[in-house]
C-alpha cells in the first residue's frame, strides 16, 4: 500500500488555490467549484481540495510536508508574503517544524525529520 494523496476541506477553492501554488503545490486538477488536486514538488504524492459548506470543528487537520532545506524555504515563503504561526524550531521529537494555516484554518506543518522521520530512537 502507498499513500496516494490527501484531501482537505475548503469553503473556497478559488481562494485556496493561489495559497497552495505560492506553497510550491503544482495545479493538475482544477474542477471549480468542488474540487482541485496538486503535485508534490518531489515524489509521487498528491493533495486535493473539496469544496464543503461548513468546517470540522476542532482541532481540525494537520497536513504535514517534508522539506529537505526547511529554513531556506520557509524564508522563501515569508518573502512571498506567507505568514507563520511558528518558524523553524526544533521539536523534542527530533524534528524541525515550521507551522501555519492555510485560508481554512487547516494546520500545515513544513518539517525535516531526515532519518528521524520514519525511524526514530524509540522506533518499535
Amino acid at each position: 500500500m502507498n499513500l496516494n494523496q490527501v484531501t482537505v476541506p475548503s469553503l473556497d477553492l478559488e481562494k485556496a488555490i493561489p495559497f497552495y501554488e505560492k506553497l510550491g503545490l503544482r495545479l493538475i486538477v482544477k474542477s471549480l467549484p468542488h474540487y482541485a488536486r496538486f503535485e508534490c514538488p518531489e515524489g509521487d504524492a498528491t493533495f486535493s481540495l473539496h469544496e464543503v459548506t461548513t468546517l470540522p470543528q476542532g482541532d481540525g487537520i494537520y497536513v504535514y510536508f517534508e522539506c529537505s532545506d526547511l529554513d531556506a524555504y520557509v524564508h522563501e515563503l515569508v518573502a512571498k508574503g506567507i505568514d507563520f504561526d511558528e518558524l523553524p524550531n526544533d521539536k523534542r521529537w527530533l524534528w524541525r517544524e515550521a507551522r501555519l494555516r492555510d485560508l481554512d484554518g487547516n494546520q500545515i506543518i513544513l518539517f525535516y525529520g531526515g532519518e528521524n522521520r520514519k525511524n526514530p530512537p524509540w522506533r518499535i
